[in-house]
């Protein structure tokens, strides 16, 4: 556990650092509560959840995805990812380290989502839960791309149309039946159906997140086995 711990200080050493990245997880928020704030709550026909929900299920298709993706891409980069391999950092420390430290700003985010939303109680623990599930799962995806790309470049490259799909399907689903049949299979649409009802059975969604974030762990240690020192 050492290595995943020297893994997650680097990690928020180099998000500090990075302006870019760092800023995915402060304008979603903000563009939320403003919109919240001046749209919503000045129309009673519109829920003051409406941009939180729709906001906070962008985020988790998007935020932990970039930061990951370009966390990994950068060490490969600066062959900062040979070392750890050779060092024998393996594959669940390494996803820890990384991880660990975009699930805890991820986890943050969330509650700051479920305040503006104006969630509580168990309706709370939900939408934060599920939002931090959606993340787990958005870190998968990422940290798989940033093995499999070259460079920083590559990575950008791959993981646009990726997280554009995961972000912005459920919302288009909204509105054709054909892409909602679809989308089901993706986590990120069963993070919009939960935080949208939450009167909605909860087993079905939670257990289709569950299976991705199975499916995409094994296939992240395999990538990473595969090509952890071809750099």
């Amino acid at each position: 556990m050492r290595s995943a711990k020297a893994i997650f200080i680097k990690q928020m050493k180099d998000t500090l650092k990075n302006r870019m990245v760092l800023t995915q997880f402060i304008i979603f928020p903000v563009v939320a509560f403003v919109m919240t704030e001046l749209v919503a709550k000045a129309d009673a026909t519109i829920p003051n959840s409406l941009f939180v929900t729709m906001f906070a299920a962008m985020f988790v298709g998007m935020a932990p995805l970039i930061m990951t993706n370009t966390a990994i891409a950068e060490d490969k980069e600066h062959k900062s990812l040979r070392f750890l391999v050779m060092a024998g950092v393996k594959p669940y420390e390494y996803l820890l380290g990384i991880g660990g430290f975009v699930l805890l700003i991820c986890s943050l985010v969330s509650f700051v989502f479920g305040l503006i939303g104006g969630f509580t109680g168990m309706e709370f623990v939900k939408f934060v839960s599920v939002l931090i599930l959606g993340s787990v799962a958005s870190a998968l995806v990422g940290s798989t791309i940033g093995v499999l790309s070259k460079n920083q470049q590559a990575a950008t490259a791959i993981g646009t149309p990726v997280f554009m799909v995961l972000a912005f399907t459920p919302m288009i689903a909204n509105f054709n039946e054909t892409i909602a049949k679809v989308a089901n299979v993706f986590y990120t649409q069963q993070v919009n159906v939960i935080v949208n009802d939450f009167s909605t059975g909860m087993i079905k969604p939670f257990l289709i997140i569950l299976a991705n974030i199975v499916i995409l762990t094994v296939l992240f240690v395999l990538v990473y086995k595969k090509k952890g020192l071809k750099i």
